[in-house]
């Protein structure tokens, strides 16, 4: 599959590995709309395209599971992720919001290629390239020559700046501790697991992240392919791994790391969650899966989840209202309509 050409913007070479849309040139506004999601299968419809659309995004964030390669055997093969992303560009929304939004992508578990997967997968190191390819990385972006995905990008200028993090969970995951009752309420795959060896991102990563969350930045979005402060499942989430966990909180601390969101997917289903326990400062956490994989009646504890789950299509996104200093995380369904909303002031954003 020949590696496709980078598109010619005048941003490109300052921003490697960001598909710039010629209209979004030189825009001096700063960002007020971010649009996320994650989970969209090639093989199925995808009509919740004209609804990301009409929101009028200024930056698209994919969280993986942005196409389904794994689903002929238990594991893909680089002819399943080709024939997947092949298929997955001829998608008419699919393909208009790559060529007309800016965005940035990182992989979950089935773009990856490995159902739940982690650094034991032995084709990782061929899905990046693909990957990489495939959302049009150039030849000197960084993590071409780096293990993992993980990515950072800031844009606007001080007072209005928002940092972007995407965190790679697959590349250096550690295996999770099977359940010990498939499917009960709570541990439906998998308990938490209180080694101290067993890590979510790697050395390598977390020097990285520290070093990310020093940069200055007034609202920082970090991003991740499974949820964080989720609870009440036994689904994969970071809980499931609870020193790593309280790493990412300790983390944001120690570097006096102000503004930050959480945003996720791998769920199948929209929600918003909020954590005040051991964190910094309350951290919000928005999940929206999936674009059109879905379930339609899902179950959960939820005990930090504000209101219900959504078990239809969806996308997520984030107002940033610079003026009033708010920010407003949503689930929206597949025409558009806010499902689940939360809102927070940027000054609540800070540790005390």
């Amino acid at each position: 599959m020949p590696r496709p050409l980078l598109r010619r913007h005048a941003i490109a070479a300052s921003v490697a590995g960001l598909a710039l849309p010629s209209a979004a040139q030189a825009q001096p506004r700063p960002l007020t709309r971010i649009a996320f999601g994650s989970c969209a299968d090639q093989t199925k419809p995808q009509p919740v395209w004209d609804a990301v659309l009409g929101y009028r995004p200024d930056l698209f964030l994919f969280l993986g599971d942005n196409v389904y390669a794994d689903y002929a055997t238990s594991v893909a093969d680089t002819a399943s992720l080709f024939a997947a992303y092949d298929r997955a560009q001829k998608i008419e929304g699919y393909s208009r919001l790559r060529r007309e939004v800016q965005h940035l992508a990182v992989w979950d578990d089935h773009d990856y290629g490995e159902n739940d997967g982690g650094a034991g997968y032995k084709l990782k190191g061929q899905s990046k390239e693909i990957f990489l390819d495939f959302w049009r990385a150039p030849d000197n972006d960084p993590r071409r020559r780096r293990e993992g995905l993980y990515d950072a990008r800031i844009f606007g200028q001080a007072g209005q700046r928002v940092q972007v993090i995407l965190l790679d969970v697959r590349w250096f995951k550690s295996p999770w501790r099977p359940t010990d009752e498939r499917n009960a309420p709570g541990k439906e795959r998998y308990l938490p697991d209180d080694d101290a060896a067993k890590t979510i991102l790697g050395e390598a990563q977390w020097a990285w992240l520290a070093e990310q969350l020093r940069q200055p930045a007034d609202l920082r979005v970090i991003g991740s392919g499974i949820q964080i402060v989720a609870d009440g499942h036994g689904w994969e989430r970071w809980g499931n791994f609870p020193r790593e966990r309280q790493k990412l909180y300790d983390t944001i601390r120690d570097a006096g790391a102000s503004g930050v969101v959480l945003i996720s997917g791998d769920r199948h289903l929209g929600a918003l969650y909020r954590e005040a326990t051991g964190t910094p400062y309350p951290l919000l956490e928005a999940t929206s899966s999936g674009l059109n994989k879905f379930f339609p009646n899902p179950r959960e504890a939820g005990p930090n989840r504000l209101g219900g789950v959504y078990g239809l299509p969806n996308f997520g996104t984030i107002d940033i209202d610079w003026w009033e200093g708010k920010v407003a995380l949503a689930i929206r369904d597949d025409a558009g309509q806010v499902m689940r909303r939360a809102e927070v002031r940027m000054e609540m954003l800070r540790a005390t």
